[in-house]
């Protein structure tokens, strides 16, 4: 694994990110519910703020991240009750067609895009035959009005904040479509789809075609 560049500000993540991320959460909640007792996998899990949302539901959760410092917050939050490891979304350590629901937000657009790539084909292989992808990320359309390009500012200034490396793989990412071209490419389908934000953000429910 390369540098945790999260180490700085895992303990604080939430309390920055939470108020925008917490409402996100919920619309992709409520578009796709697995089977109780069903498998979930978070791609990208971060502090597992998300896949706490799927424990009262009696899921078998597992998340994955290339943060250690994230895992650990993760852990203290869900315990025993969640699988997590240090691992890469491009060579996921689980057997082929294990899991119900795969989640991805806000993931996507921080990598380069043949490791985007690589991470679709991933969860595409793990996915059960009659599972979900549920992708959230920012949208790469045109923002409503007033509001929405001032939020489209706020993102563009947090990702060059970021670092230069983060903001070309946003760019990249934004120059392609966004999460569309991904699911075209990773030979996946559209089932569900929600533009929020005042066009600025997108939730895409997906199965493997």
């Amino acid at each position: 694994m390369t540098e945790d560049p999260y180490r700085r500000v895992a303990g604080i993540y939430d309390r920055l990110f939470e108020p925008m991320n917490k409402g996100l959460r919920l619309l992709g909640f409520r578009m796709y519910l697995p089977p109780r007792g069903g498998s979930v996998l978070d791609v990208g899990c971060g502090t597992g703020v998300h896949l706490e949302m799927y424990r009262k539901f009696k899921c078998n959760l597992t998340g994955i991240d290339t943060s250690a410092s994230m895992l650990e917050r993760a852990r203290t939050r869900l315990g025993p009750d969640a699988d997590l490891r240090l691992a890469n979304g491009t060579q996921m350590p689980f057997e082929d067609g294990h899991f119900d629901l795969v989640l991805c937000m806000l993931a996507l657009h921080e990598m380069d895009d043949e490791v985007r790539i690589g991470v679709m084909g991933e969860i595409r292989r793990v996915l059960k035959p009659e599972g979900r992808a549920l992708l959230i990320d920012f949208h790469a359309g045109r923002p409503g009005p007033l509001r929405g390009w001032l939020s489209k500012l706020l993102i563009l200034l947090s990702e060059v904040a970021a670092g230069r490396r983060h903001f070309s793989c946003y760019r990249h990412f934004m120059s392609i479509g966004g999460l569309p071209s991904l699911i075209t490419r990773g030979h996946f389908e559209i089932e569900r789809s929600r533009v929020v934000g005042e066009g600025t953000l997108a939730l895409y429910l997906v199965r493997a075609t």
